[in-house]
């Protein structure tokens, strides 16, 4: 007799989903990030819950008419059960508080049809019987890879538990926040005086050449707003993995240099330093995420859910080029950037925070002879200086002219420019543009004011 399965599934968990959804549709930003249409095993339901994600990346409202209206427009309200099925699925569930539990039934069960899908192919490649052993084993590593892969999205984690792994950390007593900050400042006096400070609702945009500071002067700021001010920080580092970003703020913390520290090879004196700075550090309210290719949606789910639960009073990406949109990356990148900027500052407004995007610039600052960036250096999409509030660039001219004789040889009469950087603010949509010059101190990753140097007007 042949043992036949089903793949598993669990009906009464995805109907839990759509009806805790259409009780309270402000609990799907407690799911979204992780749970997807696609681990929907029914039909009917991933129709439901496409609608609801449908809704959500709208901005609109969830609920029994909302959703009804949306499945109508699709086409498919008479095949998901009609008004009726709606309400049933209301009755079924008496509270929202656990849709999070439910969804996780729903995304464990589909990671184990995802399993069975992949033993199916391995199963195939050996049937193949190929010639190469090595190149067969490959492809079925391929398979287990990508769908650990597909599965590997985080969470922010509040950078304690990741110094922990560098030295024992107290917990700090708790406290209470200080009332909401009205606007968020840099602690880089020409800069707060320029902007008066990043401004709630603000999209900032901070861009640059490789190798120019960006992710250094995007994590300055996080620290600085958040252990001088107390503010509450959602860093999101696509680029970077979390342990090493965080090492690069200890280093910038303690000055000591982040290889030494990597590998224990600091002095007791420098060990003193980073104990110090370790318990700086853990104080602040920094919550990182460091997931791989970050969809636009994960990203906004994650965010509400920490304002939720926090009250995020600053959000950093790091960086924008490499986040994703709606699509599939690469098919047309300009519109998908174009989403990515409007939606970062849609979030800005829908937190009332500042919202921090590190972009990169395109190859056309190379060709020119100053090398200062411009506004329409913005790689791939002119909507990102339209939808930015701010942006600021920054320019080193140590980072072209490599030693003195080769400075002094163009500029006679200047000074070696050893650790400046210029910070331009190239727009700034409610006050002056002008030029600030900070040091950067690139063996430790961390931009200091030049308190002597008076920023100046463009």
């Amino acid at each position: 007799m042949n043992d036949v399965r089903l793949p598993p599934n669990d009906n009464d968990a995805e109907e839990a989903v759509i009806g805790s959804l259409l009780i309270d549709g402000t609990a799907i930003f407690q799911i979204a990030g992780f749970l997807q249409p696609a681990d929907f095993y029914f039909e009917q339901n991933q129709w439901l819950y496409e609608a609801c994600m449908a809704l959500y990346q709208r901005d609109e409202a969830i609920n029994q008419i909302t959703l009804a209206q949306e499945l109508s427009r699709k086409g498919r309200l008479e095949a998901c059960g009609g008004a009726a099925r709606l309400s049933y699925l209301i009755s079924i569930v008496p509270t929202s508080l656990d849709i999070e539990h439910y969804a996780r039934i729903v995304y464990r069960l589909s990671v184990m049809r995802q399993m069975i899908t992949a033993g199916d192919r391995i199963a195939a490649i050996g049937y193949e019987v190929g010639p190469d052993v090595e190149d067969s084993l490959a492809k079925a590593e391929g398979i287990l890879f990508k769908l650990r892969r597909g599965q590997g999205t985080g969470d922010l984690t509040h950078i304690r538990q990741v110094l922990d792994k560098y030295f024992e950390v107290t917990p700090p007593t708790s406290e209470e926040r200080p009332e909401r900050l009205p606007y968020i400042l840099s602690s880089f006096a020409g800069l707060d005086e320029f902007l008066g400070g990043f401004q709630r609702s603000d999209l900032v945009i901070i861009a640059g050449r490789p190798s120019m500071g960006k992710t250094s002067l995007a994590l300055n700021i996080a620290r600085n707003a958040a252990v001088e001010h107390r503010a509450c920080v959602a860093l999101f580092s696509v680029e970077m993995a979390r342990d090493s970003l965080v090492l690069r703020l200890l280093s910038s913390e303690s000055g000591v240099n982040s290889r030494r520290v990597r590998f224990g090879e600091h002095t007791e004196d420098e060990e003193r330093r980073v104990m110090e700075a370790t318990g700086v550090l853990s104080t602040a309210d920094i919550y990182v995420d460091d997931t791989p290719l970050l969809r636009m949606a994960e990203m906004r789910s994650k965010a509400l859910r920490l304002n939720y639960e926090r009250g995020i009073d600053m959000v950093i990406i790091d960086y924008l080029q490499l986040m994703e949109g709606q699509g599939v990356r690469g098919e047309n990148r300009v519109q998908e950037i174009t989403y990515i900027s409007r939606s970062l500052k849609a979030l800005a407004r829908e937190l009332n925070a500042p919202v921090l995007a590190v972009s990169q610039l395109s190859r056309a600052v190379e060709w020119r002879a100053s090398h200062e960036p411009q506004l329409s250096d913005l790689r791939e999409s002119g909507s990102i200086e339209q939808d930015a509030d701010v942006v600021l660039f920054i320019y080193r001219d140590e980072y072209y002219y490599k030693s003195e004789e080769e400075w002094i040889a163009a500029h006679p009469d200047r000074e070696y420019p050893r650790e400046e950087a210029d910070v331009i603010i190239a727009k700034h949509r409610n006050g002056p543009t002008g030029r600030i010059k900070l040091r950067f101190r690139q063996n430790l990753a961390r931009f200091e004011s030049l308190g002597s140097v008076e920023p100046t007007l463009l």
